[in-house]
C-alpha cells in the first residue's frame, strides 16, 4: 500500500456540506474514518463508520459534537472494518497523547485485535495519516514523541488487558455493594495499576453514550446494566486520586487537564483528604502512603490533620485518612515498592486486607518492560541473591539483558541507547552506608570511577 493510497479531505461541519459529499467511499457504504474538530476551542471527536452521511448527520444534532467546525474525511480502497476500528483506536490514542486537542470521546474500550496485515501494512498506513494531520496542524508531534511522554503513557484511552477488565469488574461491583467499603488491587511495577486507575476515572465522568464497548466480548451487555446502575448510584460523584508521591502527582494533573471531563483538581495530596468528605477516593501508589516516622516539616501538617480527624498523632497515619474520609476507597499498592521508613507498615494493610469489608484483586501482566513476567522475575532473583552457579543466563530474542562489569562500557551504552530511542536512564538505589549522617569528619563517602562522576554530575 503506498502513501497515497489513503486521501484527508476536510470540510466544514454543516448539512449542507454534508449532504454533498461527493466521496465515492462516504456514499457507498465503505468502512471509513472522520475526524471533528475545533481549531479555537481544541476539541476533537473520532470516529469510524460505513455511513458516513447518517452519522456525521447524528452527530451534528449532538450538543456537544455540533460546536466542533470541520469534519475530515480518511478513506482508502483498501480499508476494510478492522483496519478502519485500528486507525480510529490509533488516532484517539495518538491524539490524547499529542495534547494538541482535548477529545469528546469517551471510548475507554478502544479495539485493540489483531487483523491480517496489521503489522505489515496498517501500520505504516496510520504514520502516513499522522503525518498528514500534523501537515493540517491537527496534530503537533511525532508519533516518537508521544511514544515517550506521560501524557500517551497514562492516557485513559487504552485497552484494558483481561486482568484489568477482572480488575475493574471487581470494582464497579464494589462500588454497587453497600457492604463493602475497601477495594485493594495488588500489582508490581508495570502491572497498569496507574493506567486502571484513570480509566476508572474517565468510565464515572464519561457518558455511556460515547463509551466503547466493543472490546469487552461476551461481558458487554453485563457491563452496560452495571455501569447504568452505578451512574443512578453516583450521578456525580464527588472522587479524588489521591497520589502520595508529588513528582507523579503533578504529572497526572497535567494528564487530568488534558482528558475532556477530567480536571486537574481531581489529582490530590494524601493532605487534601481532611478538607471533605468523597464519594470515592482512588489512592495510587498506596504503599507509598506514610506514617509518623521521618517526615521532616511535615510532622506538624501531620499531627494536625490526625487531630483534625480525630486520631491518635501518634498512631493515625495517612492509610487512616484515606479510609474515614471516603464512603468507597480504591487502592492500588505493591508491597514490594515500599522502600522508605516513613511508608505505611505492611502490617497496617494486612489489617485492612483481613477486614470484612475489604475485597483483593490482582494484576501480573507485564507492560513495563518487553522482557514480561519472566525478565521482571529474573531481575528480582538477581538483587535478591536467589540465582546460583547452575542458572541460566537470561536471554529473549526481542529483548535485551546485559550485565556490566566496566563502567566505560556501561555510560557508553546507555548514551547510545539513549540516542537511538530516548528515556534510557542510569539509576540507583540504596547502594551504600550513609556513614556521614552522623560523623561530619566525613566530607565524602562513596568512591566513584573519575567517568562515573563526570557522567552523573
Amino acid at each position: 500500500m503506498s502513501n497515497q493510497a489513503f486521501k484527508i479531505e476536510r470540510h466544514n461541519f454543516d448539512i449542507s456540506n454534508i449532504e454533498a459529499l461527493d466521496n465515492h467511499y462516504a456514499n457507498n457504504l465503505w468502512p471509513i474514518v472522520y475526524l471533528l474538530s475545533d481549531e479555537l476551542i481544541k476539541e476533537a471527536y473520532v470516529g469510524e463508520t460505513t455511513d458516513a452521511t447518517k452519522r456525521l448527520k447524528t452527530h451534528l444534532k449532538n450538543n456537544k459534537k455540533n460546536k466542533l467546525t470541520t469534519f475530515r474525511l480518511i478513506s482508502s480502497q483498501k480499508f476494510n472494518k478492522s483496519a478502519t476500528l485500528d486507525i480510529e483506536s490509533l488516532l484517539i490514542k495518538y491524539i490524547s497523547g499529542d495534547g494538541e486537542y482535548k477529545l469528546l470521546n469517551g471510548n475507554l474500550g478502544i479495539a485493540n485485535h489483531n487483523y491480517y496485515q496489521k503489522t505489515e501494512i496498517y501500520w505504516n498506513v496510520f504514520k502516513n495519516i499522522w503525518d498528514g494531520l500534523r501537515q493540517e496542524g491537527v496534530a503537533k508531534h511525532s508519533i516518537e514523541h508521544i511514544d515517550n511522554s506521560d501524557l500517551f503513557k497514562y492516557s485513559p484511552y487504552k485497552s484494558l488487558t483481561e486482568e484489568q477488565k477482572n480488575g475493574l469488574y471487581l470494582i464497579i461491583d464494589n462500588l454497587l455493594n453497600n457492604n463493602v467499603h475497601n477495594t485493594i488491587i495488588e500489582g508490581g511495577a508495570g502491572t497498569g495499576k496507574t493506567i486502571l486507575a484513570i480509566f476508572l476515572f474517565k468510565l464515572l465522568n464519561s457518558e455511556n453514550s460515547d463509551f466503547n464497548f466493543r472490546d469487552f466480548g461476551e461481558d458487554e451487555m453485563e457491563l452496560k446494566f452495571k455501569i447504568d446502575k452505578l451512574k443512578l448510584k453516583y450521578p456525580k460523584p464527588k472522587m479524588a486520586l489521591v497520589v502520595p508521591m508529588s513528582s507523579l502527582r503533578n504529572t497526572l494533573k497535567k494528564v487530568f487537564k488534558n482528558v475532556k471531563g477530567l480536571r486537574s483538581s481531581m489529582v490530590i495530596g494524601p493532605a487534601e483528604l481532611a478538607k471533605s468528605h468523597f464519594d470515592i477516593v482512588i489512592v495510587d501508589e498506596s504503599h507509598r502512603l506514610r506514617r509518623r516516622v521521618n517526615l521532616g516539616a511535615y510532622f506538624g501538617a501531620f499531627d494536625k490533620i490526625n487531630a483534625k480527624l480525630n486520631l491518635d498523632k501518634f498512631t493515625g497515619n495517612e492509610l487512616d485518612w484515606v479510609t474515614l474520609q471516603s464512603s468507597k476507597a480504591i487502592l492500588f499498592y505493591d508491597e514490594g515498592q515500599s522502600i522508605k521508613p516513613s511508608d505505611i507498615l505492611k502490617e497496617d494493610f494486612d489489617s485492612l486486607k483481613y477486614r470484612n469489608d475489604t475485597k483483593i484483586e490482582y494484576l501480573q501482566s507485564q507492560f513495563r518492560v518487553k522482557g514480561g513476567n519472566s525478565y521482571v522475575k529474573y531481575v528480582d532473583d538477581l538483587l535478591n541473591c536467589n540465582l546460583d552457579k547452575s542458572h541460566e543466563i537470561y536471554s529473549d530474542k526481542n529483548y535485551d539483558f546485559v550485565l556490566f562489569d566496566n563502567i566505560d562500557s556501561f555510560i557508553s551504552e546507555i548514551k547510545l541507547r539513549n540516542d537511538e530511542f530516548g528515556l534510557s536512564r542510569m539509576i540507583a538505589g540504596y547502594s551504600w552506608k550513609w556513614v556521614s549522617n552522623k560523623n561530619d569528619s566525613w566530607n565524602y563517602y562513596i568512591s566513584l570511577d573519575a567517568k562515573l562522576r563526570e557522567y552523573v554530575c
